[in-house]
């Protein structure tokens, strides 16, 4: 019991070491007001990147936008078997963009009021068993998510700009305290604009995966004629994730009046803000959608695993049906476990993967570039050969 309870603790010791690493102060800039601003290790490597980035490419999302919508609307057969459509590859990867390691989080906070419990009524045997049902049969998973992530975003979606009809009036106020607070000029008196930029880049990485390196294993997949498109689609899956899903619950949660939000974090302020605008349906409803978003993203990461599993232990279904039972027997752990701990070993799990990704992604810029400009030059080309 003693070799236990010491293994435990230097678990414990080595889990909040390599979170401090990561996600503490590695430096602490004075700022007005006796706060400071703390800059850790992800957003030393992530803002300066994403500066560069965004000029090296002339500033790309805003640009090509336009061309990221037709990419994705664009149609064309497949010519390699096994392969994906670059908008199936979209899904995926939005999948696993939406609810990422949330569904601990969501279950803990959900299920303990009111009528959304009846959506955990879960035991995580439930969950497992309809994970099994999809992630064991071949080529189910992609066929899922091509059904299941369009009709779940456009049902929140289409809920959020209810909301905000119903409460038109609140908008010039809400968009006043989004702009004030957006650049600091409240925090920074306080001397709380530190912990916003911290916490803005911790849950703006674990929502969109943006540089940890996850969205390749899904465009890699991808039957494409030019790796660029492949790109846009990818850029404009950050753009659903971030500004259209995110961008949903802030709004819903903003129309709240502040004094039944309160003291409220997380899925307890989201489920807070439904009830007041829909009632209990809207808790049922909330409720549903979360799960799906976290089942979603349970299903796409099993894509993501499969060719990593065959590079390394081979394309074969003992190797192929083992990882997917590990899976399965780690997402009933999870479902037990406290939401909290899981919650800060997946900041770890993604933290790490940006670490290793930005070593590889900075070498490889120049390719990257190299593609973009190719596929924007063949673009002109072919614009004068139209003309």
């Amino acid at each position: 019991m003693d070799l236990l309870n010491t293994i435990r603790q230097l678990f414990i010791t080595l889990f909040h070491a390599v979170y401090h690493i990561l996600w503490g102060d590695l430096i602490a800039i004075p700022l007005p007001g006796g706060g400071s601003l703390g800059l850790s290790l992800l957003v030393l490597i992530l803002i300066p990147s994403g500066i560069y980035f965004t000029l090296r490419t002339k500033a790309l999302p805003f640009r090509l936008f336009p061309e990221m919508l037709r990419v994705t609307l664009e149609k064309k057969k497949l010519s390699q078997k096994d392969a994906i459509s670059g908008v199936q590859a979209l899904i995926v990867s939005t999948a696993t963009r939406v609810g990422m390691g949330n569904l601990v989080g969501v279950v803990a906070a959900i299920s303990a009021g009111g009528a959304g419990a009846v959506f955990w009524i879960y035991t995580p045997i439930v969950l497992v068993a309809i994970s099994a049902v999809i992630v064991l049969r071949k080529d189910a998973t992609v066929k899922v998510l091509d059904i299941m992530v369009p009709v779940m975003a456009a049902c929140y979606f289409l809920l959020t700009i209810f909301i905000i009809v119903r409460n038109i009036g609140l908008l010039p106020a809400v968009f006043q305290k989004i702009f004030l607070e957006a650049f600091g000029l409240r925090q920074a008196v306080a001397g709380g604009f530190g912990a916003v930029i911290m916490n803005g880049a911790k849950r703006g990485l674990f929502s969109n995966e943006a540089g940890s390196g996850s969205a390749p294993c899904a465009a890699a997949a991808a039957d494409i004629d030019h790796p660029a498109k492949e790109g846009l689609l990818q850029a404009f899956g950050v753009f659903i994730d971030t500004i259209v899903i995110c961008s949903c619950s802030a709004m819903i949660m903003l129309l709240t009046p502040a004094d039944l939000t309160r003291g409220l974090e997380g899925m307890d302020l989201l489920q807070t803000s439904m009830e007041h605008h829909m009632g209990q349906i809207g808790v049922v409803f909330i409720a549903g959608i979360l799960w799906l978003f976290s089942f979603s993203t349970f299903i796409g990461i099993l894509f993501y695993a499969r060719p990593n599993v065959a590079y390394l232990f081979g394309d074969n279904w003992l190797s192929q049906t083992l990882y997917k039972v590990l899976a399965l027997v780690m997402l009933f752990i999870g479902g037990l476990a406290a939401y909290t701990f899981v919650w800060d070993l997946g900041d770890i799990g993604v933290g790490l993967m940006t670490v290793f990704n930005m070593i590889a992604l900075i070498p490889l810029a120049p390719k990257a570039l190299g593609a973009l400009e190719d596929y924007e030059r063949w673009k002109r080309m072919k614009a004068d050969l139209e003309r």
